[in-house]
């Protein structure tokens, strides 16, 4: 519920921090990425220092993973971020306020998940995930392959974080840009806390010590709608219709509700076709913007960096293939502006 409310009110989206960067322009989308990235790696590292997290069981650090799978995967989630406007985790909060595309592509992005997790597309993805794999443990643990250890990880989080506040005071970042910016990091890395500490407290032989990501969950929600009820109850379940409320009462809160639908068959067929590549790319990379970006980045996975590297690479060639041509044609030319300034209105986008 805190990550929707937070992520609703900073506009958290990698999709939109990966434009700005790709276009340079300073709108402060990116930093509001970067306080959300350095603030979970910064905590998260923090709690491990103080002896009160530990994440060697984490799944995303002690299972066999794999790289081909992180590289394809977050290349096919990269470019399906921008078709569709909007990572997994975005969708999401969009639909909570009222958005129409994000729901249905949100859906779209839920069954695909499921269906490449135990559906038809399962043998693709297990296929092209076997092509290069990595050992779990050290193998995949950054800080261990580094030698830098985790007082290198804290130090790394510093940097970014002072470079997110160096930006924040050039770029004048409002303070719900920045401060719910923050409040997002800060739910990554105490999503790894207390999933550990309830780990700790129960008798299971393997806690469940996990963080935030959206394509597991999406597809688990999904299966739980549409089995008979008697389900357990798992960390999962929650998270999906949590950040959904968290998102709805922000909109509710500063009035932004606001039904928004298609405007053409075009423009749905990208969605979707956004949304399919989501959620294959998702479950092949075992991580979605979140899950892989910054929750598995906090924890200095190497399949995670892999997968964000992939994902930011994708989405900036997309950008520039697909969004930018098309908006550069539409904008109003400088000679024409400056001839006739109501010449512009000619040019105005719908």
């Amino acid at each position: 519920l805190l990550f929707g409310f937070f992520a609703h009110r900073s506009r958290f989206c990698l999709r939109s921090a990966v434009i700005e960067f790709a276009r340079g322009t300073r709108e402060g989308k990116l930093t509001v990425w970067l306080f959300t990235f350095s603030t979970a790696v910064l905590l998260t590292q923090a709690f491990i220092m103080a002896g009160w997290l530990e994440v060697k069981d984490a799944r995303q650090l002690a299972a066999r993973g794999s790289l081909s799978g992180a590289a394809i995967g977050g290349a096919m989630f990269g470019i399906g971020m921008i078709l569709a406007r909007g990572c997994s985790s975005r969708l999401l909060v969009l639909a909570a306020q009222g958005n129409l595309r994000a729901l249905l592509s949100g859906l779209v992005f839920a069954v695909t998940a499921q269906w490449a997790l135990n559906g038809l597309l399962s043998p693709l993805r297990a296929t092209i995930a076997g092509w290069w794999t990595v050992d779990g443990g050290g193998a995949r643990d950054v800080l261990a392959l580094t030698g830098l250890g985790h007082p290198g990880g804290l130090v790394f989080g510093a940097i970014w974080l002072a470079a997110a506040l160096f930006w924040a005071w050039r770029q004048r970042v409002r303070f719900w840009g920045w401060f719910g910016a923050v409040g997002v990091g800060v739910m990554v890395a105490l999503a790894w806390l207390v999933t550990y500490r309830i780990g700790l407290a129960v008798f299971d032989t393997t806690p469940p010590i996990q963080s935030l990501s959206f394509t597991g969950p999406a597809a688990d929600m999904l299966m739980l709608v549409l089995s008979p009820p008697g389900q357990p109850l798992k960390f999962d379940l929650g998270l999906v219709p949590g950040v959904f409320v968290g998102s709805f009462l922000s909109a509710l809160l500063w009035k932004e509700l606001k039904l928004e639908g298609f405007q053409g068959g075009q423009a749905m067929r990208r969605y979707i076709a956004g949304a399919l590549l989501m959620g294959f790319g998702g479950m092949l990379a075992g991580g979605c913007a979140v899950g892989a970006g910054v929750s598995g980045a906090a924890v200095f996975t190497l399949t995670s960096f892999v997968t964000l590297a992939a994902i930011w690479a994708a989405a900036t060639a997309t950008d520039s293939v697909m969004d930018r041509p098309r908006e550069a044609a539409s904008a109003p030319p400088p000679e024409a502006n400056r001839a006739d300034p109501e010449a512009s209105a000619s040019y105005a986008r719908p």
